[in-house]
Formats: C-alpha cells, sequence, structure tokens
C-alpha cells in the first residue's frame, strides 16, 4: 500500500506530461514540426550518420557549427522507426516535452518545502509558456538539451545526497552528452563546478578531487568532438566572427526575453536592463545567503545555480562571440530554472507565517500566478490560432508549400546541367525543398572566401527573394562583378547563371 502510495503522488505530474504531449502534437499538427535552417542541418546529417556513419551535412561539408550529439539522437530515432526526421519530428518532440514536464514534476516533489497546488501551478506555466511551445514546435537541438539540464539537476541532487564516486560519474555522464548536444552544454559544468565549491559537506582534499573529476570527465566527449572538427575542417567549432554588441546590449535583450517571459507590457522594455541585472544579482545573493548559512544542498540551489550561470554564460558569450541577438530560443533553457528561481521561495514563507495570514497570502500568490497563466495562455492562443491556418513558421508553413517558385524548383530540376555548381543565398531550402545539393553565397566578411567566390567561371544562382541576408552577399554584389544571365524570374525567386571567363 505505501509503495502503490507513492507511485500514485506522482499522478499529477503524469496527467501533466499526457497534457504536454498532447500540446505539442496539436501545435505541429497542421503542417509537421517547424523546419529551420538549423532544423535542415541537424536532419541532414543524421541521414548521413543513419546512411553511412558521416558528419556529413547537406551541402557536403562535414558537422562543425553545431556539436554531433542531436543529429546522432535524430539517426538513433529514425534507425528505430524508420521515418524521417522532417516527419518523426513531431512525435519527438511531444515525447521530449512530456519528459521534460515528467522530471520537474518529480523533482519538484522533493523540495525542501513541498505544496501540491505550488507543483501543480508551475507544471500548468510550462505547459502554457509560448517560449517552451516554440522551442518544442520546432526540430531544434534545445529540445532534448533542456531535457538533459533537468536530467542534471536530478543526478547532481543525488549526488549531493551521497557523496560518492559513482553518483557523481553519473553527473559527468549527462553532462557529457550535455556537452556534445550543444556547445552552451559547459553550463552543466560551471553549474556543478559552483555546487561543489558552495558545498559544505566535503573536505578540501575530496573537493578537490570531485572538482577535477567533473572537470576533466565532463569535457572529455566536447574536447574529442572539437578535435574532431580541427581534423576535418581546420576549425574546431566553423567560423565564428567577433561580438557587434556589448555587454550592457546583450543584457538589454535578455531583459526584454525575460520581460517577454513573464507576459510584461512592452513598456516593460525600457527597464529590460535593470530587470536582467537584478535577476542575476538575485540569485547571486540567494545562493550566497545559502551557501552562507549551510542550506546549499537541495534542489532548489541547483536551479539557482544553473539559472545563474547560464544567464551569465549566454550573456558574456554574446558579448564575445557574433550570433543571432539573445532571443527566446537562445535563452530557453533558462526558463523552468528561472521559473523555479523566482517562485520556489513562496511556499518556504508561508511555513514560517500564522495561520490566517497564511491562506489570505497564500490566495493573493495563486491569484498572481493564474493571472501570469492566464496571459501566457492568451500569448499562446494567438499562435495557435495563426499555426492553425498557417503551420508552424518555417519552411514546413503553408507560405513555403505554397511558394510558387519553390513548386517550380520542384518540377525543374533538369534545368540544372550536371556539373556544373550550384550557389544559393539559402542552401539550406534548396535541399529540404528539391534534395539537389548547393553550397551558400560567402560572408561578406570573409574576404578570402569572397574572392574565391569571384574567381569562379562558371555556376548557377538560385535567389530566395524573401530570404536576403545582410551579412551575406547578395545578388547586387554580385551583379558588380559578373555578367548574370537572367535564366527564369518568378515574384519570390528567381535563377541565373553565370558562365564568363572571369570578372565583369
Amino acid at each position: 500500500m505505501t509503495k502503490y502510495t507513492a507511485y500514485l503522488k506522482h499522478i499529477d505530474t503524469l496527467i501533466a506530461a499526457i497534457i504536454g504531449f498532447i500540446v505539442i502534437h496539436i501545435f505541429t499538427s497542421y503542417s509537421g514540426v517547424g523546419i529551420s535552417p538549423d532544423s535542415i542541418m541537424y536532419a541532414s546529417t543524421a541521414n548521413s550518420i543513419q546512411a553511412h556513419w558521416s558528419l556529413i551535412t547537406f551541402n557536403g561539408t562535414p558537422l562543425t557549427f553545431f556539436p554531433v550529439f542531436y543529429p546522432f539522437f535524430l539517426g538513433v530515432m529514425q534507425f528505430i522507426t524508420g521515418v524521417d526526421a522532417f516527419i518523426a519530428g513531431s512525435v519527438i518532440n511531444s515525447c521530449l516535452f512530456a519528459a521534460v514536464i515528467f522530471v520537474t514534476g518529480w523533482m519538484m516533489e522533493r523540495f525542501i518545502t513541498h505544496a501540491g497546488i505550488y507543483k501543480i501551478l508551475v507544471l500548468a506555466a510550462i505547459i502554457l509558456s509560448p517560449a517552451l511551445i516554440e522551442i518544442y514546435s520546432f526540430l531544434w537541438s534545445e529540445t532534448l538539451f533542456i531535457l538533459e539540464v533537468m536530467l542534471f539537476i536530478l543526478a547532481y541532487h543525488h549526488y549531493m545526497r551521497l557523496h560518492s564516486t559513482f553518483s557523481l560519474l553519473m553527473v559527468v555522464i549527462i553532462t557529457a552528452v550535455a556537452c556534445i548536444t550543444r556547445y552552451a552544454g559547459i553550463t552543466l559544468i560551471g553549474a556543478g563546478g559552483l555546487m561543489l565549491l558552495l558545498d559544505d559537506q566535503l573536505t578540501i582534499r575530496r573537493k578537490i578531487k570531485h572538482v577535477l573529476i567533473l572537470g576533466f570527465g565532463s569535457i572529455s566527449l566536447l574536447a574529442g568532438n572539437l578535435f574532431l572538427n580541427s581534423l576535418n575542417t581546420g576549425l574546431s567549432t566553423g567560423k565564428r566572427l567577433p561580438s557587434i554588441t556589448s555587454f550592457s546590449e546583450n543584457l538589454h535583450y535578455a531583459g526584454t526575453v525575460f520581460c517577454d517571459w513573464a507576459s510584461f507590457h512592452e513598456s516593460a522594455d525600457s527597464y529590460a536592463t535593470a530587470i536582467a541585472a537584478l535577476t542575476l544579482i538575485a540569485l547571486i545573493a540567494i545562493l550566497g545567503w545559502k551557501a552562507f548559512t549551510g542550506r546549499i544542498n537541495s534542489y532548489e540551489n541547483i536551479v539557482i545555480a544553473y539559472a545563474l550561470v547560464y544567464g551569465l554564460f549566454i550573456i558574456l558569450l554574446a558579448t564575445f562571440s557574433r550570433f543571432e541577438r539573445l532571443n527566446s530560443r537562445l535563452l530557453s533553457p533558462m526558463f523552468i530554472p528561472l521559473l523555479i528561481s523566482y517562485t520556489s521561495w513562496v511556499p518556504d514563507v508561508f511555513v514560517t507565517i500564522k495561520k490566517r495570514a497564511k491562506y489570505v497570502l497564500a490566495g493573493v500568490a495563486i491569484l498572481l500566478m493564474l493571472a501570469f497563466e492566464y496571459a501566457s495562455a492568451q500569448s499562446l492562443y494567438q499562435r495557435y490560432d495563426d499555426e492553425l491556418d498557417y503551420g508552424v513558421p518555417g519552411y514546413s508553413d503553408d507560405s513555403w508549400n505554397t511558394s510558387p517558385f519553390v513548386q517550380f524548383l520542384r518540377s525543374h530540376k533538369h534545368i540544372f546541367k550536371p556539373g556544373v555548381p550550384v550557389v544559393s543565398n539559402a542552401d539550406e531550402a534548396v535541399y529540404f525543398f528539391t534534395g539537389m545539393h548547393s553550397t551558400p553565397v560567402p560572408h561578406r566578411y570573409f574576404k578570402q572566401d569572397v574572392d574565391k567566390f569571384y574567381q569562379r567561371k562558371h555556376y548557377y544562382y538560385i535567389w530566395f527573394k524573401t530570404l536576403d541576408n545582410v551579412e551575406l552577399i547578395n545578388i547586387h554584389d554580385i551583379e558588380k562583378e559578373h555578367q548574370l544571365k537572367h535564366l527564369y524570374d518568378l515574384k519570390d525567386g528567381a535563377i541565373f547563371e553565370y558562365n564568363g571567363d572571369g570578372l565583369k
């Protein structure tokens, strides 16, 4: 009976996980899982892994810009199911989202102050989160990485209870895999190392030993991945550019994401920098206070440590390395830890309050949480209303499925002469819609690549008019150097040919 009751107390978590599965299935039911350029990179590499155990992407080059495990995971799923990742992605993501919800609920059952209503409200906030629904509507590596973050928290808490080498190795395995799922997986090493340094139950000698095991063990697979990349291409993580945004700008962008997650009015963006700074300072203060008072070993504190380390890491990385502006996707692994960090103190406080006041304040807290979830639900409904009509934004939505240029490419692949290279401003779109191989036009900041491109004697250029990237050389740049022959022109794309003996 006791064992039955122990399992029965997780029934609400199981129900929440099932609801999460259904929600993702609904959002991807119209046109399948969302497909972005990154998705095509992952799925095409998964095809190569399954077919001949190579890490070759759709454009014929080795995978270096992303680590290897997510494509490997998709390849395994493809092998098991016999279904292409583009098709199976909806079910895969539904399962991953359900797993994240279940692991989170399981973890919350073991918080210092357990409150059933609090757990239900947090799980509901996760299910209704537009930020997470967006992630799990796309074929992105964050879908797997977020689950790995939650598994890390479970494993690290188990280690804190036992402080055994075996339990630490479980943490190391999860962290090592996370590091080759996303390069940001090193934040798990940072969070684990921080918690180890703050742990007052270990001797200095043992603490140093465990820090070394965690650090070197967790980085091992990533080191191997980077070494393989260097052998294949000479570049460990692909071509990267220095950042063009300052620390204060990135702090502001992170703050706007936090405001959006909290469903604040757009006017709150004026205070985004202060909100982000106060959030990070508060996380540092809470963690420091818990360490000072000897109450560091808990689930809540691991969550706070990860939210802090990931937030600082991604803001600093954006300050030194150039990639897309900080947005909800890049910060998404921080969503659940930040949600718990913001709210987990509430049940603790209520324990210390007198009975009558406790119920009044609890009612206020519940109403505030319900108001937050209502605002999230409204935003989510708007997203659902749009995606029910057009599909998940990206290459699988109706703007692409009904594109005249895409239909033309599919039915006129014969116009490209064999042996003549094809270039495009969206080589991933060419592959996804036609299966043809092409290469991207070069990045304008890599002058050597641009010069090499202009030395070509013969090529076709496929131009998607709606996808011009300001960081790539465009049709106007090319026409200044090469006399292009206009073969076909449609409202959303065109095909050119260059067959000259040199520069214009």
